[in-house]
């Protein structure tokens, strides 16, 4: 702090000191500190930008989410992704959470996309849990496209679905994918990759200008990757001997983020992952117990530009990591 000099004679010190807590500590306008000191407003507004000259008034903003700007500043610097979202855990409640992260994504999605983008997105719970969180100011006119075939059964496995549902909240155009998830074979795969209103639908997504997508748990018993695939959960021994850790775009994919030797991702009917990199920017979302491990594999993979997730499970992802550093 600078000492006053000359010019600020004892009376004046005590007047500015007056001022500056009338009005910095109990909140008061110049003109009621002029009024209480019988002095101008113009010698107030002195009074202040003098104290303010000598350093006596020190300003501080406290932010209740510096903790959470310290754990994104984390996981960006665990490498892998250029930013993370992450929000309070305000309930142990698994649905609540997933709600959350998805009104983030969501929020995010809509300050990334601009009239004429293409989104590229997969199915899935998290995924489902952005488009339910949208609330758009305005039309966007883009394109949805699934960035994968499609899985019948459940609302939030069937792409198409989650694809519609997100182009009429955004006031856009959805594409339809006429492809299940998993051919029957490689060879099928092809043939199917080859079919003109399939190729159009996948060279769409390699051009699109955001993904949205999911990571998925491979090895508990909730994983929704045995919902996109059932008869996979018989081949849970050939999944665990695969060395997968997770799941993205349903390839699964092991401890540092390559795609495992398992059947099954050689009959993907999906973008693969070398084309889902060139995507400009793509953002991931989870959240629960199970997702750490998954999206610390997605991490060291370098898959997404930014993962969306909430506290209780970034905290897993750093003690994860912390771990296997030691």
């Amino acid at each position: 702090m600078a000492p006053p000099n000359t010019r600020d004679d004892i009376s004046t010190v005590r007047q500015m000191h007056q001022a500056l807590v009338l009005h910095y500590v109990e909140g008061k306008t110049q003109a009621d500190i002029a009024r209480e000191l019988g002095i101008s407003h113009a010698t107030v507004n002195r009074l202040i930008k003098r104290g303010h000259q000598l350093g006596l008034v020190e300003i501080k903003i406290k932010s209740p989410i510096d903790h959470l700007v310290d754990i994104e500043a984390r996981l960006v610097a665990l490498g892998g992704i250029e930013r993370a979202v992450v929000v309070p855990s305000v309930s142990d409640n698994p649905q609540t959470a997933l709600q959350r992260v998805g009104e983030a994504a969501a929020s995010l999605l809509l300050d990334t996309i601009k009239d004429g983008d293409t989104i590229s997105i997969t199915g899935g719970k998290g995924v489902s849990a952005l488009v339910a969180g949208l609330k758009p100011g305005r039309r966007y006119d883009v394109e949805v496209i699934p960035a994968t075939g499609l899985v019948q059964g459940k609302h939030y496995t069937d792409v198409n679905h989650v694809a519609s549902l997100m182009a009429d909240k955004l006031g856009g155009r959805a594409y339809q994918v006429h492809a299940p998830l998993f051919a029957d074979t490689p060879e099928q795969r092809e043939m199917l990759m080859g079919v003109r209103s399939v190729a159009d639908v996948f060279r769409k997504a390699r051009e699109a200008d955001v993904a949205v997508v999911g990571i998925g748990s491979i090895l508990t018993d909730d994983s929704s990757y045995y919902d996109l695939h059932p008869s996979s959960s018989a081949d849970r021994r050939a999944i665990e001997q695969s060395g997968a850790s997770g799941e993205l775009l349903a390839h699964l994919i092991d401890h540092n983020g390559k795609l495992c030797s398992y059947a099954l991702n050689r009959s993907l009917v999906s973008l693969t992952l070398d084309e889902f990199a060139t995507i400009p920017r793509s953002i991931g979302i989870a959240s629960g117990p199970s997702k750490a491990a998954p999206i610390l594999s997605a991490m060291r993979g370098s898959h997404l530009d930014t993962i969306v997730t909430d506290e209780a499970t970034s905290l897993q992802i750093l003690d994860l990591a912390e771990q296997e550093a030691a």
